[in-house]
């Protein structure tokens, strides 16, 4: 059985003792970091420069970190309501303030989008890896340690533990310690938020070396809030779920997307008449291709398991099941809602739900046979920052190298959707970036980095619709892009594809296609929007009434900063706004009911004015 420790140094000895001062560290993606046991070999290695201590890990959470004012009064009371208790991992302080020591590396495979731009030491380190590529990475470079986040089960007297939801790469790194590729220790530590998910992942207790229990280190899980999904997001999930054919397969990478396609699912299915409606006012004359309600239903196959698959399965649209399973799944992460009813499940609702590794969901080869037979008519949903004309996919960094997040699961899934008999690559983006004269096109002529090939092209959706590229010749595919981008852009992007000669002189875009404005969908998805079947939070919120009314009006505030007239307008607007109750809480709630400065007035007035143009949206 495993040696038990109540204290994060007395583990970090041992682990010194029995492993050495030569120290690789594997930590799992996102949740399931074991924080205090690396944060005491942290400070050891800071302490005694004679540890060389390696962490190799990807998508490292971290607190929000405001930096406006308003944006501190707004997001300081969440932070402290749901982030309070998570104990933040010392090596990213060292990393942000630059002081991380020689005998200290951290190499990530994957960040938190945007947070390590600009940041040279995070960006210099950083490893461009398919997810299925990592465990493989970690084995080649000697990985003696992996420190992972459990949950803890006592079952006829024996104890067990849970890699719960973070068996991705753990997994396939034991199946190789199995079949003698390399010696390393697994170390717990026992967290009593996280949810015990049986399967592959629910082991015996001689398979760690040593476990971290105790009141004191337990803490609160990483639980981001859920986010408002826009009308952007609601029209590019809506034209994906079309494409989402009844008895198939799902997969939905990491976004907000992924709850707008969910919701677009349930709406089809429980009111199909309602999803009808929708689709003829966002995209006249182009009816979706699958719009009947899910009689088979779907199984999911998916790196990422968030709360949106729960409603999925809840509303019978997630129902065909594979070896008793309706969800294959190799990490989570969700609200704090989400992990609550993952623990309150009964057991065969959450037998349902099967945790693997990453190299089971991420690829076809393994079982190659049983998959092919399982995987039908497979739709893989995931997103993208920019696109070119030709079809070429820009995911996971800039063309100046600065990487943004990472590859991930990206094009395991477009291999195999290509791979599959039947199935499909669905990669989505929102058509532009910025508002007013900041706003720029993330569809691209051309492009410095690519994530996808053209040769990969598949399909692509923005909020516009549906560009159908598999097979298709260079000016097919330029011609489908351009429908689907934003209006205001089409005529240089058509000029820049005719002076290359991969577009005819005289082609025209068709009408139906010229109106490509977000003022179009916004009109198209209100009716919808008012009824109440595409809510901002269709999965709930951790946000209070008042912060999700704030919310908007602080989009509106954020857009209007891109001229300092429509500032000026708006704190104009403001002063002559009428007061209520309900402003008055939201005011109490920004700190600026009572104003004690010019910048406090200030921001009084942008605030009420703000509040009731996104009332009138």
């Amino acid at each position: 059985m495993p040696r038990i420790f109540s204290d994060p140094d007395a583990i970090a000895d041992d682990i010194i003792r029995e492993v050495g001062t030569k120290l690789l560290v594997g930590l799992p993606l996102g949740l399931g970091k074991a924080n205090h046991i690396v944060n005491a070999l942290f400070r050891r290695a800071l302490n005694d420069r004679s540890i060389q201590l390696t962490i190799f890990t990807a998508l490292t959470l971290e607190k929000p970190r405001p930096s406006a004012d308003l944006e501190r009064r707004f997001i300081g009371p969440v932070i402290d309501r749901l982030f309070g208790g998570y104990p933040d991992l010392e090596y990213t302080k060292a990393l942000h303030a630059k002081t991380l020591p020689p005998n200290i590396e951290v190499v990530e495979f994957f960040f938190l989008a945007g947070k390590w731009l600009g940041n040279a030491y995070a960006q210099q380190h950083y490893i461009s890896a398919n997810y299925t590529h990592a465990s493989s990475y970690l084995l080649t470079r000697g990985v003696n340690v992996i420190a992972q986040l459990v949950a803890k089960r006592v079952v006829d007297g024996e104890t067990r533990y849970s890699l719960s939801g973070n068996t991705d790469t753990t997994l396939d790194l034991m199946r190789a310690r199995t079949e003698g590729g390399i010696a390393f220790r697994i170390v717990g530590q026992v967290n009593s938020e996280l949810p015990f998910m049986p399967g592959q992942g629910d082991l015996a207790g001689d398979e760690f070396h040593a476990v971290l229990d105790s009141p004191e280190t337990d803490f609160p899980l990483f639980a981001p809030p859920s986010e408002p999904v826009s009308d952007t997001k609601y029209a590019i999930g809506l034209h994906s779920a079309g494409l989402v054919r009844d008895g198939g397969t799902l997969q939905i990478g990491i976004g907000q997307v992924g709850d707008a396609l969910a919701q677009s699912l349930i709406v089809r299915h429980s009111d199909n008449t309602a999803y009808r409606e929708i689709m003829a006012r966002l995209a006249p004359g182009q009816a979706p291709r699958e719009t009947k309600p899910f009689t088979a239903g779907l199984y999911g196959v998916s790196e990422m398991f968030f709360e949106a698959f729960l409603a999925l399965i809840d509303a019978g649209v997630l129902k065909r099941e594979v070896d008793g399973a309706l969800l294959h799944a190799a990490f989570f992460l969700g609200p704090k809602s989400f992990y609550r009813a993952l623990r309150e499940m009964k057991l065969d609702q959450i037998e349902r739900i099967q945790m693997v590794p990453v190299s089971f969901t991420n690829q076809v080869y393994g079982g190659e046979d049983a998959k092919r037979r399982a995987r039908v008519d497979a739709r893989f949903v995931n997103n993208a920052m920019m696109a070119t004309l030709m079809g070429a996919v820009v995911s996971d960094g800039l063309d100046n190298g600065q990487v943004v997040s990472g590859v991930g699961g990206q094009y395991n899934f477009v291999a195999q959707a290509f791979a599959l008999e039947g199935a499909r690559s669905i990669l989505t983006l929102e058509s532009t970036r910025g508002s007013g004269k900041k706003a720029a096109s993330n569809v691209r002529w051309s492009y410095g980095h690519t994530t996808i090939p053209r040769h990969l092209r598949d399909v692509i959706v923005t909020e516009y619709g549906v560009a159908d590229l598999r097979g298709q010749s260079d000016a097919d595919v330029i011609a489908a892009m351009l429908n689907v981008t934003d209006t205001r852009f089409q005529g240089e992007l058509m000029r820049q594809a005719k002076e290359a000669g991969k577009l005819p002189k005289g082609y025209e875009i068709p009408a139906v296609h010229r109106e490509n404005f977000p003022d179009r969908v916004a009109a198209a998805l209100k009716p919808s929007r008012d009824a109440g079947l595409l809510p901002a939070f269709p999965f709930g919120s951790d946000f209070t009434e008042i912060e999700q009314k704030l919310i908007p009006a602080l989009q509106v505030l954020k857009e209007a900063t891109a001229s300092p007239l429509a500032l000026l307008g708006l704190a104009w607007e403001g002063r002559r706004a009428n007061h209520s109750a309900e402003l008055a809480a939201c005011l109490a709630r920004m700190q600026l009911d009572r104003p004690a400065s010019f910048a406090d007035r200030l921001y009084r007035a942008l605030l009420i004015a703000a509040l009731a143009r996104s009332r009138q949206t």
